[in-house]
């Protein structure tokens, strides 16, 4: 991957608390720490406590050569975290502070000048729970030029969405990123109908989508364009901890669109960074050369 293209993830910056270590997490996050690893000059935007855990956020950005200087800090607000817990399989099972630093977004004219600036931007659901991010993420997104990627992963977690917010999102982003367990929620709010790839496709008219991506774990993902389908069935490998695994195949996403490969190299190669991600522990493992040099 060549070329250098800039990237940011807005929304949630925080520790996954795990019943034995922390890491670094939040859906926008992991996706900035991959697109970094597969070339990209990628940037986290969010907030974080004037705390302990804020502190440790700026040096493990540091020590992954993350760039930080759009993570904002809140003096009234703690570092978010989240409490994971996984199942036999590696399947996360989530439990997420309330009014934490990350709800707590400012916006102000250096996002705005950064939002000018970028190729594409990550966003999800989670992050709009609060007026405060929300009116924040959603002004980015205007900001944020015509032929930038808006790369919305809707990301349902716990009771922190509606179908106000799945559908203003909708309208601001280009590129969706859903899962297999995610749709039937959107399904219910849009009155989709028909099998899988119907309900995509209505989906992707219903608001002048490029590309819907729709992942099925380690049954593999299809890529819905305007003019190019691609089914791909996964690939296999060990699943140790699935935490991040989304997170690196929406990076993989972006990258390969931005690079303008075909929706079939995209969607293999997706694929194989979300199994190896799922091989590791921790949401962001530093991936083989392979990957980060992957040629077709």
């Amino acid at each position: 991957m060549k070329e250098q293209f800039t990237v940011a993830g807005i929304g949630e910056l925080l520790w996954d608390i795990f019943p034995t270590h922390k890491r670094l997490g939040g859906a926008p996050t992991n996706f900035v720490c991959h697109c970094n690893q597969l070339g990209a000059k990628a940037y986290p935007i969010s907030c974080i406590g004037a705390d302990e855990l804020g502190l440790e956020i700026r040096e493990q950005l540091t020590r992954i050569n993350v760039d930080g200087n759009y993570i904002f800090e809140s003096q009234e607000h703690p570092t978010g975290t989240v409490q994971v817990f996984l199942d036999k399989t590696g399947k996360p099972c989530y439990t997420i502070q309330e009014n934490v630093a990350w709800d707590h977004i400012q916006n102000g004219e250096i996002l705005k000048i950064t939002a000018e600036t970028l190729d594409a931007v990550c966003f999800g659901s989670l992050s709009q729970r609060s007026n405060e991010s929300r009116h924040t993420i959603q002004a980015f997104l205007n900001d944020t030029p015509l032929k930038a990627l808006k790369v919305f992963d809707v990301n349902l977690r716990q009771s922190y969405y509606s179908k106000e917010i799945i559908n203003e999102s909708l309208k601001l982003a280009n590129i969706l990123k859903l899962s297999d367990e995610e749709l039937p929620t959107l399904a219910e709010y849009f009155n989709l109908t028909g099998n899988v790839l119907e309900q995509l496709d209505t989906l992707r008219q219903q608001f002048d989508l490029k590309v819907i991506a729709y992942t099925r774990g380690p049954d593999g993902s299809i890529l819905l364009g305007t003019d190019e389908m691609d089914d791909f069935h996964g690939c296999e490998g060990l699943a140790v901890d699935s935490v991040g695994a989304g997170d690196s195949f929406t990076a993989s996403l972006c990258m390969g669109l931005l690079h303008g490969w075909s929706l079939k190299r995209i969607n293999k190669f997706a694929n194989q960074v979300a199994t190896y991600v799922c091989s590791q522990k921790g949401a962001t493992p530093i991936l083989p050369e392979y990957l980060t040099t992957y040629q077709d």
